[in-house]
């Protein structure tokens, strides 16, 4: 079956996307290219969604999950949108040539998709913090070509509780002093400035590497991030979301 859709300037295209993380469930709701709104869903996500489509009546959905989601959710997707969901076999704007693409994360084909949009025909580097850190290297030629998993900001904090003794788990600050003065400055400065420094080591080595290299940066976590960074970087916190737009056109 062919679905055709004769669009005009008063009827815009609505397109859902949904990206499923290991901490946070969240989606966007498009008019075309125009971001309308960002939602955190918590608890009883089928409910929400049914409630977001009552009320955007979306045409199109397309779903990144990396966690082991309700089928109720797909179903109810497909039943009231053009559902795709994202993996290694749908049509991207990039090449996975890597050993296994069926491995690779779906957050991350969307993130590598969206560098590609945006600096075309140039080598981009997109990094991604949330439950880890993310580094996806996408070549001037639109080949994702892999990159490094490391432990997100929130996973430093909860090991350092769960290995000691003593140590309390802490929530991120965007201030925060370099030389700590007692256990929660201490641990905010081990692991916000350490994880930057991480960060600008990584595209430091890049950038030995590759020339004219595009960064960036992305992710729930981001924020705290974005100004502790010294190499030059651009700040997208909708970069999957963007990313899940552009697949979602092709698919």
């Amino acid at each position: 079956m062919i679905f055709i859709y004769l669009l005009n300037d008063d009827k815009k295209m609505k397109t859902l996307c949904l990206d499923f993380g290991n901490t946070r469930k969240k989606c966007a709701v498009f008019n075309d290219d125009e971001l309308i709104e960002t939602i955190e869903l918590k608890d009883e996500v089928t409910e929400a969604l049914k409630q977001i489509i009552n009320q955007y009546k979306p045409t199109k959905s397309i779903l990144s999950s990396v966690i082991n989601h309700s089928v109720e959710i797909e179903n109810l997707l497909q039943q009231n949108t053009q559902f795709h969901k994202l993996n290694y076999q749908s049509i991207l704007p990039i090449t996975t040539p890597v050993g296994k693409p069926e491995t690779i994360g779906a957050d991350r084909l969307a993130i590598c998709a969206a560098s590609k949009d945006m600096f075309p025909q140039h080598h981009s580097l997109a990094i991604g913090l949330g439950t880890c850190v993310t580094y996806n290297f996408v070549n001037k030629f639109g080949e994702f070509l892999g990159g490094s998993i490391s432990p997100g900001m929130k996973m430093r904090f909860k090991s350092m509780n769960d290995y000691t003794a003593l140590l309390p788990v802490i929530e991120a600050q965007h201030q925060f002093p370099l030389i700590g003065y007692d256990t929660k400055t201490n641990l905010l400065s081990g692991v916000l400035y350490g994880l930057a420094k991480e960060i600008d080591g990584m595209i430091d080595l890049y950038n030995e590497k590759y020339c004219n290299l595009n960064v960036v940066l992305t992710g729930g976590d981001a924020a705290f991030f974005s100004q502790h960074i010294t190499n030059k970087i651009v700040y997208e916190p909708e970069l999957l979301f963007k990313g899940l737009l552009a697949i979602s056109k092709k698919n």
